[in-house]
């Protein structure tokens, strides 16, 4: 089997060149790759690739992701996250290659407090939320064959991270003033990257048995699903157990006093949502799993960079 995934150097995209090796041939592009096109700016180029490499599996981990600077840098942001989606969707529809593609809670306006369905209406606030549901919307149109995984408050331990951001600032200073009134899992790369594999092997996986290495036969696995950790907490609760973590391990923190504010006290370009809980019911139902609950992933990102923060 034949992988091409766009975005390799993401954070998504770094674990998805472990998860999928599983599967064969894995050909990993950026928007600096030179063998083949992988610029999201350019999608004559990126159509071009996908038919020169015909994949069985095309998975989409490149994304415009500056929430805020999407406000002010809206073509790119569209180009990024829509247009060159839309491109793909049709290439993906032409070579018939199963496309796997990450969207956000983002697309829904953050009210209430229930976790958010896959059938829930949709109402961004923001530019970034706009083009990634327009992103979502063109491969629904182009691609039947699909899997988009919607998820929120993704991290790893490769790259900045908001744990990381905050131990930084606890080393500095004494008191913090942190986002109290938001609410969502926070969901590892590693987690995202290994349900992808679980469910394109589902997909792939025929009535007799044994795995399919051109074409999908388990169509009635595409679609839309929200793939977060288990369970809820706000950036707040999220710091203080960074530092009750950190301080376990040996690691001395200045910090004594941390505050709980809302998100009015931070004002920036885009509005961010309150309510970025995301039901993952329908993916662990269709892909026989329990997804773990948040504290692993962050506790295991923990262990890996306490060491390099100390």
């Amino acid at each position: 089997m034949r992988v091409l995934l766009f975005g390799k150097n993401g954070q998504v995209g770094w674990e998805l060149q472990r998860a999928l090796s599983y599967f064969g041939e894995v050909i990993a592009l950026d928007s600096d790759s030179q063998n083949y096109c992988g610029d999201f700016l350019n999608p004559e180029g990126i159509h071009q690739t996908i038919l020169d490499l015909k994949p069985d599996v095309i998975v989409n981990a490149a994304a415009y992701t500056a929430v805020d600077q999407a406000e002010t840098d809206q073509q790119t942001a569209m180009t990024v996250n829509a247009d060159t989606v839309g491109v793909i969707a049709k290439a993906a529809h032409e070579v018939s290659a199963l496309l796997v593609h990450y969207s956000t809670d983002y697309v829904f306006d953050g009210s209430g407090q229930t976790p958010w369905q896959e059938t829930d209406a949709v109402a961004p606030l923001n530019v970034y939320g706009q083009t990634k549901l327009q992103g979502e919307e063109l491969i629904r149109q182009y691609c039947p064959k699909h899997l988009i995984f919607r998820t929120s408050w993704v991290f790893a331990s490769r790259g900045k991270n908001f744990a990381g951001t905050m131990l930084k600032l606890a080393k500095e200073r004494e008191t913090l003033s942190i986002v109290a009134d938001q609410h969502g899992a926070p969901t590892s790369a590693e987690l995202l990257a290994d349900c992808t594999a679980l469910a394109v092997r589902h997909c792939f996986y025929n009535k007799y048995g044994s795995d399919s290495q051109h074409g999908s036969d388990n169509p009635d696995c595409y679609g839309l699903y929200h793939l977060v950790a288990k369970g809820e907490t706000t950036w707040f609760d999220y710091a203080k157990y960074v530092f009750d973590v950190a301080r376990a391990s040996g690691i001395e923190l200045a910090v004594k006093d941390v505050t709980p504010v809302a998100t009015s006290e931070f004002p920036v370009p885009a509005p961010r949502p309150g309510n970025s809980r995301l039901n993952t019911s329908h993916f662990e139902k269709t892909f026989h799993l329990t997804l773990p609950d948040w504290q692993l992933g962050v506790s295991r990102m923990l262990a890996e960079t306490l060491g390099s923060t100390s």
